[in-house]
């Protein structure tokens, strides 16, 4: 317990980041190890969205089925590449065991709660001043749909976010019209969740980066772990590619890679990456209004220089391969709601994608391993790291600085049974 530890933050995306930036500001001494450039993934090719509002976590009653139906159709939005591999076996197994309507109410609350806790944090770096000026905006977000039967199961979750305090409104199309009046839309409605946010990712992370560095955070690029020293109930430091370190204190945030680490300790994570894809058109599209295209799985959002179309979900291993027609899916989701527009195909090919790393019960593990008091994990946000990142990396400055926590953190322990 207490301020100036050594800490060792492996993983550099958005939790890992957030995780430095909470650590600095309590006096800690902190190394990012990441392995990558610290330029691309999950953390910059996200929606941006700030999202209080997705309540309903991804293991819900049908994902499996849908999996099932969509396995040999490498174009759906929700692929699960046929593999054998007891890893995603077990997952799977641990996910369809989640997927009841008991669990996932008991998990909406705790969602929402976290993304407020993060949302708030949003706003007090933007107050701060310390990454300067950068796109925070509070319009809201539509989940817009063409069909009765995707407005009828948005209404549920719509009267369910109600209930839980936050502000919604449908809207028909007049409505709609209104609040995304320079675009020809081919819908019937929406959902307006007015207590959703969105950003530009990337302008984020590189000042992020920038301010870290200023305040004396040590960075480490192209740096991945290979190997834990371990005492008997402590980790007391970590071996990468290129040298060895030590800490008081070791947090393991490197997204859907994380698992692979906590192997090396004995510590099982139940987790897979899922891949997400986003084309950035920087044509003018005139859209305004960050929105979820229901019936195509898919999230629009105007970034600052450009509009982000992004979405799918892709189980098929770690691995950074870009699937075309996956591609093509996402340009021809949001042709088929916005008319006339259409994503120049050099856009499509400059398309990128990013790995999400998945729990099976669809809740982040935030929390101290139990064999290990001074090892904190942290991972497994999946569609929510960005929206999330904040909160997680105050969670865990809180856990190594020995302060009360700012929510109860008990559904999220990395070591829960399934």
């Amino acid at each position: 317990m207490g301020k100036n530890k050594s800490v060792i933050v492996v993983g550099g995306g958005i939790i890992g980041l957030s995780t430095a930036y909470y650590l600095q500001k309590e006096g800690h001494q902190v190394t990012v190890l990441d392995k990558s450039n610290m330029d691309g993934g999950a953390s910059y090719v996200n929606a941006g969205y700030i999202t209080p509002s997705h309540i309903v976590p991804l293991a819900s009653p049908g994902m499996i089925s849908k999996g099932i139906k969509y396995m040999f159709n490498s174009s759906s939005p929700f692929y699960m590449k046929p593999r054998l591999d007891m890893d995603f076996i077990k997952w799977a197994w641990y996910f369809k065991k989640s997927s009841t309507t008991e669990k996932v109410a008991k998990a909406m609350p705790v969602i929402m709660d976290i993304n407020l806790l993060s949302r708030e944090l949003y706003e007090e770096i933007w107050n701060s001043g310390d990454l300067g000026d950068f796109q925070l905006e509070r319009k809201g977000l539509l989940m817009m749909y063409q069909t009765k039967k995707e407005r009828d199961h948005e209404l549920e979750v719509a009267e369910r976010a109600k209930e839980l305090g936050l502000t919604v409104h449908h809207l028909d199309l007049d409505g709609l019209r209104i609040l995304e009046p320079h675009v020809e839309l081919n819908a019937k409605g929406a959902f307006h969740y007015e207590s959703d946010w969105h950003t530009t990712p990337h302008q984020i992370m590189e000042r992020m980066l920038t301010h870290l560095q200023k305040k004396g955070v040590d960075i480490r690029k192209n740096e991945e772990v290979q190997d834990v020293k371990l005492g008997p109930d402590t980790v007391i430091g970590v071996r990468t590619n290129l040298t060895n370190y030590q800490a008081d204190d070791i947090v393991f945030a490197a997204g859907s890679w994380t698992s692979k680490l906590s192997k090396k300790l004995g510590v099982k994570l139940p987790l897979q990456a899922g891949k997400g894809y986003r084309i950035n058109m920087e044509t003018p599209t005139q859209i305004s209004m960050p929105a979820i295209l229901m019936e195509a799985k898919m999230a629009v959002t105007p970034m600052d220089g450009f509009t982000r179309f992004a979405g799918t979900m892709e189980f098929s291993g770690i691995n950074s391969k870009i699937r075309k027609e996956r591609v093509e899916a996402i340009a021809r989701g949001a042709s088929q709601y916005y008319k006339g527009l259409q994503i120049p195909e050099v856009d499509k090919q400059n398309a990128q994608c990013g790995l999400r790393p998945v729990t099976p019960d669809g809740l982040p593990y935030i929390g101290t391993s139990k064999r290990y008091s001074n090892l904190h994990l942290s991972t497994g946000h999946a569609m929510m790291g960005w929206s999330l990142g904040p909160a997680t990396g105050k969670l865990i400055t809180e856990l190594i600085s020995g302060d009360k926590l700012s929510m109860d953190i008990a559904p999220f322990a990395p070591e829960r049974k399934f």
